[in-house]
């Protein structure tokens, strides 16, 4: 098991609705009880939504200073290294289920040393095959272009990772519009800066309420195709030397 003293959580915020606002509730009230350092970033919620993430004692609440989740995620992922952390947990904020029956044993399972870049939180075939069919096309494509990277067939979409404070500098290079494609840049970046990117794998399936598809939810995953292929394409060719 990893030394809690040197983990930080990351995570964002936008309660948009009674029932996002519900769920995110439930979920970071399970994320709370495990006494590490959550620096969440909000986009926009309303007063109460923010006086109830502020009441945890563990949680540092911070204001998001751009538009989309890029702006968020930097901003927590940054304050957390600022406040010492040596790893950084980012997870999205309604992962509930994943903080109640994962995340124990994922912390668990990771053991770190300077070697060590990225670990990720993937799906098997089994807890992969619950996701909404589009969602499942683009998560493989993202999965199959990581690997062409990477070298390791794996599930890098799934959410939550443990992500090396070293390798935060050089999100400064990511364009503001790089969306969800932060993430594979840090993945791809993390190999050609010969760390370890290692995944632990379990069941992790999809919630009930969340296994609708729309046209909606369609477009938006394209946008995420779009995002993660510009950002594993900027691992492969930012300076290195700039850092």
């Amino acid at each position: 098991m990893m030394d809690k003293s040197k983990l930080a959580i990351a995570t964002i915020s936008w309660a948009r609705g009674a029932d996002e606002e519900q769920l995110l509730r439930e979920s970071l009230a399970y994320l709370a009880v495990f006494d590490i350092p959550v620096f969440i970033t909000d986009g926009g919620s309303g007063p109460y939504f923010i006086n109830f993430l502020q009441s945890f004692r563990h949680f540092t609440v911070l204001k998001s200073e751009g538009r989309g989740v890029w702006a968020q995620a930097r901003k927590s992922v940054q304050a957390a290294q600022a406040a010492g952390a040596h790893f950084i947990l980012y997870t999205e904020p309604d992962k509930r289920d994943f903080f109640r029956d994962y995340l124990l044993r994922f912390i668990t399972a990771i053991s770190t040393d300077k070697s060590t870049g990225i670990v990720l939180a993937s799906r098997s075939e089994k807890g992969f095959a619950t996701f909404p069919a589009f969602q499942k096309t683009t998560e493989t494509t993202i999965n199959q272009c990581c690997a062409e990277i990477i070298g390791k067939p794996v599930d890098y979409t799934y959410g939550p990772f443990l992500l090396n404070c070293s390798l935060v500098p050089f999100f400064n290079f990511l364009p503001e519009d790089i969306g969800w494609g932060w993430r594979p840049f840090a993945f791809g970046l993390a190999h050609r800066l010969q760390y370890s990117v290692t995944p632990v794998t379990e069941d992790f399936s999809c919630p009930v309420e969340q296994r609708a598809d729309s046209p909606t939810e369609r477009i938006y995953r394209m946008r995420q195709l779009s995002q993660n292929i510009q950002g594993l394409v900027l691992s492969t060719t930012v300076a290195l030397a700039q850092v």
